[in-house]
């Protein structure tokens, strides 16, 4: 699907810039589902879907990858409604699937400080999984505190509030198809 992000982001007086147009994110999803497909050839990975920013990533990139997969869903909040982290992570929506002895790939919207990453991980490490890996649309590395793999990484970005594609602003904006700037 082709969008028109300009005419999109001037609809819009809280949006300050596009940092990231659809046709960049389609290009490089695809990428990612083709590096994904490559190496889990002969596996079946779990993909763990972080809701709700991943929603939208998750969908594109399912359709990308090749290999078979199952998709299950973790519902984990560290922002509480606002634009910075509250450093408290509490799980709120656990996976169904088993994922003792199976290869988890966890898909993220976005990894900053990685304080809500590396406790997702220790907490899936418990399960006794065969791997883990982590893909993330976007990697805001310069706010990270806390040291995290990140395997897969979609775009590096700075460190700016971002929304659209599934991430939000107090649950707007998920639904604009590229990645834009709210003004301060």
């Amino acid at each position: 699907m082709t969008y028109d992000d300009q005419d999109i982001m001037t609809k819009d007086p809280l949006i300050d810039h596009i940092l990231i147009s659809s046709e960049q994110i389609d290009r490089r999803v695809q990428q990612l589902g083709a590096e994904i497909s490559r190496d889990y050839v002969d596996r079946k990975p779990i993909l763990v879907n972080i809701l709700k920013g991943a929603f939208v990533f998750l969908a594109d990139l399912t359709r990308s990858i090749s290999v078979h997969h199952e998709v299950d869903f973790m519902a984990i909040s560290s922002y509480h409604g606002g634009t910075e982290s509250t450093g408290v992570v509490k799980i709120e929506k656990d996976l169904k699937a088993n994922i003792t002895n199976r290869d988890v790939l966890i898909v993220e919207d976005i990894v900053d400080t990685g304080l809500t990453l590396n406790h997702l991980l220790d907490v899936l490490k418990t399960r006794n999984p065969r791997s883990v890996r982590v893909c993330t649309l976007l990697d805001k590395s310069t706010r990270r505190i806390k040291d995290v793999p990140v395997d897969y990484r979609g775009f590096e970005i700075p460190d700016e509030f971002v929304i659209g594609y599934g991430l939000d602003y107090d649950e707007k904006y998920r639904n604009l198809p590229f990645i834009g700037v709210l003004k301060p």
